[in-house]
């Protein structure tokens, strides 16, 4: 499990796809009911019915991720900046902060930038993992995303 899946398991509900497919959420589909079977013989004058199409799949559950990061600010005891800070957003979440493990996580989210230049990678890191926060469902604020 990489990083990456491992900050969706913390913020996003068990129940949700992206905590369930580790990052790389997609609607859940539910099998489409089968329409009832057509008599064999229908009446000339009747046309046949279109099967009717499937219900499009219910859109995704959507996590207020800015409520759930202050709710456990305020549980943390110790001051977290998880808006600006990758490093205090992991740590907020009980994950491994340290260079390497941030360097882990830059490359599963394919960095290109130097990894030694820890406060560009830094910056970088935190706006991709608002991104993905957003794309898999969650409500990000505005500021918070490139």
């Amino acid at each position: 499990m990489g990083i990456l899946s491992n900050i969706f398991h913390k913020i996003f509900p068990s129940s949700h796809p992206a905590a369930q497919a580790g990052g790389q959420a997609a609607p859940a589909q539910q099998p489409a009911q089968q329409p009832a079977q057509q008599p064999a013989q229908q009446p000339a004058q009747q046309p046949a019915q279109q099967p009717q199409a499937a219900p499009a799949a219910a859109p995704m559950q959507q996590v207020d991720v800015e409520a759930i990061l202050n709710g456990m600010q305020q549980q943390a005891g110790q001051q977290l900046n998880w808006r600006t800070s990758i490093v205090d957003l992991m740590k907020l979440l009980g994950l491994d902060s340290s260079l390497q493990a941030r360097k882990e996580l830059a490359a599963e989210l394919h960095y290109t930038g130097d990894t030694g230049d820890s406060a560009s990678m830094n910056i970088w890191l935190h706006k991709q993992v608002m991104n993905k926060l957003a794309e898999n469902g969650g409500k990000v604020p505005a500021d918070l995303k490139d």
